[in-house]
């Protein structure tokens, strides 16, 4: 076992802080700042010379500014001669452009890969990636960990009996079978037409919710105009209560607005993100923490061990 050492960006120092708690150890002494013309300073204050780095930086908004926080603290530790630098993306920016979708697009998330690659990451930890085949786009190792378990046991928690897990598109469904198979519940999807980005338009409800308590599963909400939109069409079908459950809050834009307006319950999301003030605020947001996952997951790294029994 080589000693580890615990880097934070200034993406979720709450979420790093948690997740040095669940190791045992202090966060690395690293000054993360900016010029006066908008330019990011990284300095590493510590001896990190054939030491095992683990650096979390979630590349939530300013995404930007993150990933160009997260490529330049790769590059100094890596100058640092740290033996092993290991990138820890809660969640994982640029994601959704992962395929061209018209002619002259790029794969934006294959470009990040290959910077963090370049910069020097040799390992990648991250949570429900938006797309499996991401994985393919790292020449390095990739652990893709999924945050079902702990939003499970929440929706175990809230919801007992006469529940269907939802997917809100024909991509999802794979997703939300997973969740279907480990609480014996029945599946149905909500068949929708996506007009343009962050704009769609909810068509009817595939499978039965009549009287049944449904729960909406997803990787990411965004400007949640698919989350809501799907609630309602639920409640119209005859649903009872409309839950979600969903792993990344990116909530822009009009997200809290909807939210609010909405038929929908309650959202149970993770820490990967974290929220804004007026998110905070919102009565119907409930957040459990991945920071016991993404610890363990760093310790058996650091050991050796196998992380695979976490994937499940």
């Amino acid at each position: 076992m080589q000693q580890l050492k615990l880097f934070a960006g200034n993406s979720n120092p709450a979420l790093a802080n948690a997740i040095a708690g669940v190791l045992g150890t202090e966060l690395g002494e690293a000054e993360v700042s900016r010029f006066s013309d908008g330019e990011i300073r990284v300095e590493i204050r510590e001896n990190v010379r054939g030491m095992d780095c683990f650096l979390l930086q979630s590349t939530c908004t300013p995404a930007n500014r993150h990933i160009m926080e997260m490529l330049i603290m790769i590059d100094a530790l890596r100058r640092a001669s740290a033996r092993r630098i290991t990138a820890v993306i809660p969640y994982y920016g640029y994601a959704r452009q992962d395929r061209k979708v018209a002619p002259r697009a790029p794969i934006t998330s294959k470009l990040v890969a290959d910077l963090m690659t370049a910069a020097g990451a040799m390992r990648v930890l991250c949570l429900d990636l938006h797309a499996g085949q991401i994985q393919g786009f790292f020449n390095i190792p990739v652990d893709n960990l999924y945050a079902r378990p702990i939003l499970l046991d929440k929706v175990k928690s809230e919801l007992r009996d006469d529940v269907t897990i939802i997917s809100p598109d024909a991509g999802g469904v794979e997703r939300a079978r997973a969740y279907a198979k480990r609480l014996d519940a029945p599946l149905a999807i909500i068949d929708k037409r996506r007009e343009r980005a962050n704009v769609s338009e909810v068509m009817h409800i595939i499978g039965d919710v009549d009287g049944r308590n449904c729960v909406i599963v997803d990787d990411l909400v965004d400007t949640a105009g698919t989350l809501t939109q799907g609630a309602k069409a639920l409640v119209d079908a005859g649903a009872n209560r409309v839950f979600a459950a969903i792993t990344h809050p990116v909530l822009s834009g009009p997200a809290i607005k909807r939210l609010v307006e909405s038929p929908l319950e309650k959202l149970i999301t993770t820490d990967t993100i974290p929220l804004r003030d007026e998110a905070k605020e919102c009565g119907k947001i409930d957040v459990v923490t991945t920071a016991t996952l993404l610890g363990e997951a760093i310790r058996r790294i650091n050991n050796e061990e196998s992380v695979s029994s976490l994937f499940a």
